[in-house]
């Protein structure tokens, strides 16, 4: 018998081995039986021809193996002879069998440079708008008429996130067989899950300023004190990976040094964000037709008119803040254009919360021109500044 979809559940991973390599599912999964015998040992081994369905490495290592209750383990099979297309294999039994490729992560890597350089500099985009965010909350927020609360932890979440996965990345190659890897996995696990947990709080704040238009401070502060927050934004990551590592202590530390794909223990993660997501979602609706029915009810005032429009353009950039775009990952699956999207959307929240909040607020810009204004007197030459002098006598 042969299974064509087999290998998308007993996976080339559950082949455990001691040296750390890429495997590759190199044909598919077949059966074989005697129905009407008790012999678990065959007088003389059978061979069997596997036809390959990837390309093969020529650097690879080939090893037919064979499914023993929850793994895949090569006892009592040999490779025999191998070409460009089918390879031979003979086992002293009878199983479910298949062909399994064993590369050098190195080898295994298929990165395209252009898409890594890419990444590091959307990355650091980023960042750096992410530090300038958190440096004008720092110094303006008692000009801003909002909790800052989820957005200044949001901020430290995101920073802290992609920095971590920056230099991750950078340095792969020295981590991928380091315990520090599965430990920086971890701490990945839980700054992505705090940072989405913020992007909630967000995304409730939002939709309670956009409800209360004229009592947007004082309607936050009842709803939610800043200390009840900043224990619940870091204490329910905190639970899911201490749970995640109860149930699963190997599920960190994969080849690119993040979750494993063991056992769905990926959902660990993805199941959180999915939540998130789907309320963030319905969250955008309810702000939306909220908005449509205030735009509706102003008939006369421009001023008011305008602000609701850049409002409404606040709400359509706050979708790509709040972890909409995460959405993506899930129909990447090789593609080239949705990969870059998504990686551009993601790698550029630090930008968009700099646009929102900082850029398109009209104290916060207030505050940038006094303080260019200052920058510039400190730096102006000191012979203007004794010309004007004598002009003014």
């Amino acid at each position: 018998m042969s299974f064509s979809n087999m290998a998308s559940m007993l996976k080339p991973n559950f082949f455990n081995t001691t040296n750390n390599t890429v495997k590759t599912m190199m044909s598919i999964v077949v059966s074989a039986t005697l129905p009407k015998t008790t012999n678990m040992q065959l007088p003389r081994p059978v061979n069997f021809t596997l036809e390959h369905i990837e390309e093969i490495d020529p650097n690879g290592t080939l090893s037919c193996v064979y499914w023993n209750n929850t793994v895949w383990v090569e006892d009592g099979c040999s490779l025999l002879q191998t070409n460009s297309s089918h390879s031979v294999c003979s086992c002293v039994h009878l199983s479910t069998f298949a062909l399994i490729m064993q590369t050098n992560p190195d080898q295994a890597s298929d990165s395209d440079p252009l898409l890594e350089l890419l990444n590091t500099v959307a990355v650091a985009v980023g960042l750096f708008f992410l530090s300038l965010s958190l440096l004008t909350f720092a110094l303006c927020h008692q000009h801003m008429r909002v909790n800052l609360t989820p957005l200044i932890n949001l901020c430290i979440s995101l920073f802290l996130a992609h920095l971590l996965f920056l230099l991750t990345q950078t340095f792969l190659q020295y981590m991928q067989t380091n315990p520090l890897c599965a430990v920086l996995a971890g701490v990945l696990h839980f700054l992505f899950l705090s940072a989405f947990v913020w992007m909630f709080f967000e995304a409730v704040l939002l939709l309670i300023s956009v409800k209360n238009l004229k009592k947007i401070q004082s309607k936050q502060k009842e709803v939610l004190s800043w200390k009840c927050l900043i224990v619940i934004g870091y204490v329910i990551p905190l639970i899911v990976v201490g749970v995640s590592i109860g149930l699963f202590p190997d599920g960190y530390g994969s080849e690119q040094c993040w979750i494993k794909t063991d056992r769905d223990f990926v959902w660990s993660f993805l199941g959180p964000v999915c939540f998130i997501i789907i309320f963030n979602l319905i969250f955008f609706i309810m702000i939306i037709i909220t908005l449509r029915k205030t735009v509706a009810g102003l008939n006369s005032e421009f001023s008011q008119m305008k602000q609701m429009r850049i409002l409404i353009f606040k709400t359509l950039i706050q979708i790509v803040i709040l972890g909409c775009p995460w959405i993506l990952g899930f129909f990447v699956n090789g593609s080239k254009v949705l990969g870059i999207l998504f990686l551009f959307l993601n790698s550029q929240q630090g930008t968009f919360i700099f646009l929102v909040h900082c850029v398109l607020n009209q104290e916060i810009r207030k505050q940038y021109r006094n303080w260019l204004n200052t920058l510039c007197c400190c730096f102006k030459p000191s012979d203007v500044m004794e010309n004007q002098h004598a002009h003014i006598n």
